[in-house]
């Protein structure tokens, strides 16, 4: 497993393109694999649930894990509902997000008082060709910066995106424009989605960075980033997930954040899946918040 980006600005030890390995982070794949089967799981029973309701006819069981998903994406669009980290609330996937190897890749960029951030998500991106659904067209020049409240700005969040499968040009890994993260804030516009007002974009040319299952991209608010369109025959599946100090403002008021790792109150980390579980239900269940994007 690699570290594929980390921004000079995050510490002045890191290269700005790393690929050595680090020994925690080929503990962190094998954090994943219970993951995995969770999602698999999860496409069989909705999968099988509209064989019933005949609203599929394939259910395309015996193809990988990387080739099905858009298979039956191109039958219904009904396949991707509920599938993400809040709403699926999976216990592998919560143990994941605390998971102590993943913690400590981050902790040098931020400090040992960390809170897992509300914006959280499974990523799957299927084969343009298969149709329903936007992702599988690449998304455009962004921050994450502008996925969060104005408040949030000064916040020092990390994204760490990590993919499930093997992510190429072909199949629409991220793209990152080098020294992007020293610029701040760049006002974005709705028009093609969240992104960059065209004119406050650099010149400087963009870097695709392809990477391997369970490698770790590890970015700053202000990168600017991109993902280009699935050309292949298979998803590209990867984990969007954003960490940063305790006490800092998490950008999404309307979802519950929870402490994974703190040195001087441990007795506030959440290892309950119950009390997570709980979280995200009352969320939705009582709204309140704000959980929109900037485009200032």
């Amino acid at each position: 497993m690699n570290i594929i980006y980390r921004p000079k600005e995050y510490c002045k030890e890191y290269a700005e393109i790393s690929c050595g390995q680090l020994p925690q982070l080929i503990a962190v794949r094998k954090g994943l694999k219970p993951v995995i089967d969770e999602l698999e799981t999860f496409i069989d029973q909705r999968a099988k649930e509209l064989l019933d309701e005949e609203k599929i006819t394939n259910l395309h069981s015996k193809v990988s894990f990387d080739q099905r998903y858009g298979l039956l994406l191109k039958q219904s669009s009904e396949v991707g509902y509920g599938m993400d980290i809040m709403h699926m609330r999976k216990p592998a996937m919560f143990a994941f997000l605390g998971n102590s190897n993943l913690l400590d890749t981050i902790e040098p960029l931020i400090g040992p008082e960390i809170v897992c951030s509300p914006i959280q998500h499974v990523r799957a991106k299927p084969p343009s060709s298969h149709g329903n659904s936007s992702w599988s067209h690449g998304v455009p020049w962004h921050q994450d910066a502008a996925v969060m409240m104005k408040e949030a700005e000064g916040t020092n969040a990390v994204t760490c995106w990590i993919p499930l499968s093997q992510s190429t040009v072909e199949n629409g890994c991220l793209q990152i424009i080098p020294n992007s993260g020293k610029l701040g804030y760049l006002r974005h516009q709705k028009e093609g989605g969240t992104t960059v007002v065209p004119e406050l974009m650099p010149k400087e040319a963009s870097i695709s960075l392809e990477c391997r299952r369970g490698d770790i991209i590890l970015l700053n608010r202000f990168i600017i980033h991109s993902s280009l369109p699935n050309q292949s025959d298979r998803c590209r599946w990867s984990l969007d997930l954003r960490y940063q100090p305790i006490g800092q403002h998490t950008g999404r008021t309307a979802h519950p954040n929870f402490v994974v790792r703190s040195q001087r109150h441990p007795d506030h980390i959440l290892t309950n899946y119950d009390q997570w579980c709980h979280m995200w239900t009352d969320a939705f269940e009582h709204p309140r918040g704000h959980a929109g994007h900037r485009t200032d």
